[in-house]
């Protein structure tokens, strides 16, 4: 397994992790008090507010990025690109996305686009990695 390879694996988990940050403060109450309602789960998201809603944000937006990064390592590795080169990009683009987490937790919009931004870049030049 590469280290782009090991970028995929967790940036496949980056997801989880918001949703858990997300629905932490609603575990272990009951419903009726606010806590996480699993038989409504997107209308209990939907009412979030705060650093919650934006952790829910995160996590929509990581799932988001998913594709095009996968393609990235996937069609980099397929052309024999520098192995170096794409394990560089996915853990800049893996160092990205938890800074924009950060961010979107912190409330930083401007940081947030930047990462975002740095994220973006990182899976395009994959597919341009020789």
């Amino acid at each position: 397994m590469t280290i782009a390879d090991a970028c995929l694996l967790v940036a496949c988990l980056l997801p989880i992790a918001c949703a858990w940050i997300a629905k932490s403060r609603g575990f272990g109450k009951p419903r009726r008090e606010g806590g996480f309602d699993n038989h409504n789960p997107r209308q209990w998201l939907g009412n979030l507010q705060g650093w919650q809603a934006r952790a829910h944000a995160a996590q929509m937006n990581s799932f988001e990025a998913l594709p095009l990064f996968i393609a990235g390592v996937l069609v980099a590795e397929r052309l024999q690109a520098s192995q170096s080169l794409v394990d560089g990009l996915a853990l800049a683009f893996v160092a990205a996305r938890v800074g924009y987490i950060g961010a979107y937790l912190a409330d930083r919009a401007n940081l947030r686009s930047v990462l975002w931004a740095i994220g973006l870049a990182c899976c395009i030049a994959m597919f341009f990695a020789k």
